[in-house]
């Protein structure tokens, strides 16, 4: 015990810490939500990796998918690694970075009202943010609480509230740039604790052959592979079309998520976008694709703590159940390993939350004329007004891990990846397209919680997003077209000539000597 709560209270130290030593790059706002749109590479990558992989994917997710899908869930990691960071960096990294500059916009709302000139869109894309971003938070808790309770013995309350309170002080005191900073040192905590628990989980059942070999002798429960053995060990698992699911809403997911497409909005130059797309998609390799792997081993840990009362599989207490046997340090690694993947989610969900409201929805509509330091002052009272509902919610939180973040990303994905994506590569993508996205996503994720048309909220989820991708192009082409002169306006941003030091770009032509 005196191990964990020793690395507990130095990870606590280092947190406050970074928020007091960065809390003069938040004196304005676009210090405290952008970082000046100064951050280098490693930062930025560190903060998108560490905003998306959070207590939902590595207690929830790896969990769940796991014992459903055996060792064909490390795809899911391979999916995040692939589409959802190393194309999302390549297609959507520098173009965001380039319009989102050139627009002077701060949030994902401020995009949408920017470039299609619609206020209107801005304060419903602002509401979408606030009100899905809840769910996805409450999840966060329920996560980490759970290893909380394994390694410690916390009450879930107590647990809940220590670290929404931590997040709220670094973040409230340095703003983009503490969550950065913050990011980096927890993801390189994620990086090495990852390593070391799937190596401790392995030992623990005589290696990764003997698991395997373990894990090939049982029977699959799902109906389509008949009760054979070997399902769990096989390339593409016992149920792939639900997998793809899963792969589609957790990877192409993050395209149209606020909290993620954000940090794109901060990088500092040319040479930050290619370093952090490697830096990125290499940490979703270990860490998403460690955490699903793991989870893959799942059944192996097979006891009768794992079931709730009407004999189904308690999924959020799987992975807790895989490491409870491990020696206390390695425990302590995995709390410290799940809380900086948690708090990094957390503080950029509040910060995007808060900036959302202050920016897009009070500035310019309900306080006409608002001073920096007013603005300043809101976003941080939002803060803490942000993680106080998140609490609530998640002290008596509706449903497990899974559901509610596929709620969440359904919602908000579903919504903003389309009209997002093709916002900055095509110019005739219309006002009245945007709106129809928002409907859809919504309308499907809502109307799923209550008719159950499609079973699982993660394929809703998935769908969703589908739907928007063929929903705005539609739309578009039948809906009046935009203002040509001001949409040209607009995309000439990306045609602006500019010059480069050799190091960076080879002449087209040189001089012989």
């Amino acid at each position: 015990m005196a191990i964990k709560l020793i690395l507990l209270i130095a990870f606590f130290a280092v947190m406050i810490f970074v928020g007091l030593k960065t809390r003069n790059s938040a004196a304005s706002v676009e210090g405290f939500v952008l970082g000046g749109r100064n951050v280098g590479p490693w930062l930025t990558a560190f903060a998108f990796g560490t905003s998306y992989f959070s207590a939902v994917v590595f207690v929830g997710y790896a969990g769940q998918f796991g014992w459903k899908y055996g060792i064909a869930t490390t795809w899911v990691g391979i999916g995040n690694a692939v589409i959802g960071s190393l194309m999302a960096w390549v297609i959507l990294g520098r173009r965001t970075r380039i319009m989102t500059h050139h627009l002077k916009a701060a949030t994902m709302p401020d995009f949408f009202g920017k470039r299609f000139d619609s206020n209107a869109l801005r304060i419903a894309a602002s509401a979408i943010v606030f009100i899905f971003l809840i769910p996805y938070t409450a999840s966060l808790y329920n996560g980490l609480s759970r290893l909380f309770g394994m390694a410690f013995d916390i009450p879930y309350a107590a647990c809940v509230i220590i670290m929404a309170a931590l997040t709220a002080v670094y973040v409230i005191l340095g703003g983009y740039m503490a969550t950065a900073v913050n990011d980096f040192i927890q993801g390189i905590i994620m990086l090495f604790g990852i390593v070391a628990v799937i190596a401790a989980v392995l030992n623990s059942k005589g290696g990764f052959m003997n698991a395997m070999a373990e894990l090939a002798k049982l029977e699959s429960d799902i109906p389509v592979t008949m009760g054979q053995p070997g399902a769990f060990t096989s390339f593409f698992g016992p149920d792939p079309v639900n997998l793809v699911g899963v792969v589609v809403l957790t990877s192409l997911g993050t395209w149209g998520l606020p909290q993620m497409v954000h940090k794109f909005y901060t990088i500092k130059n040319e040479k930050a976008v290619k370093t952090g797309t490697i830096i990125s998609t290499f940490f979703a390799i270990i860490v998403a694709g460690g955490c699903y792997f793991l989870g893959g081993f799942g059944r192996l840990f097979d006891n009768p703590s794992l079931y709730n009362e009407n004999g189904t599989i308690a999924y959020d207490a799987v992975i807790p159940s895989m490491l409870s046997t491990l020696p206390d340090l390695l425990i302590g690694v995995v709390v410290i390993l799940v809380l900086s993947a948690s708090m990094s989610t957390l503080s950029s969900l509040v910060l995007t939350s808060s900036s959302t409201l202050t920016l897009d929805l009070i500035k310019g509509n309900i306080v006409k004329d608002m001073k920096e330091k007013q603005q300043l002052l809101i976003m941080r009272v939002l803060i803490v007004f942000f993680i106080v509902i998140s609490v609530i919610l998640a002290l008596d939180p509706p449903t497990f891990i899974a559901q509610l973040m596929g709620i969440s990303w359904g919602a908000l994905a579903g919504a903003f990846l389309a009209p997002f994506l093709y916002g900055l590569f095509w110019k005739k993508t219309t006002t009245a397209s945007v709106w129809a996205s928002f409907i859809v996503g919504v309308g499907i994720t809502v109307a799923n919680m209550f008719i159950k048309f499609i079973a699982s909220p993660i394929n809703a989820g998935a769908f969703a997003m589908i739907a928007g991708l063929i929903v705005v192009p539609i739309v578009s082409l039948v809906t009046p077209s935009p203002d040509k002169k001001r949409v040209e306006k607009i995309f000439a941003c990306y045609d602006e000539p500019v010059s480069v030091q050799r190091k960076v770009a080879l002449p087209e032509q040189d001089k012989d000597y």
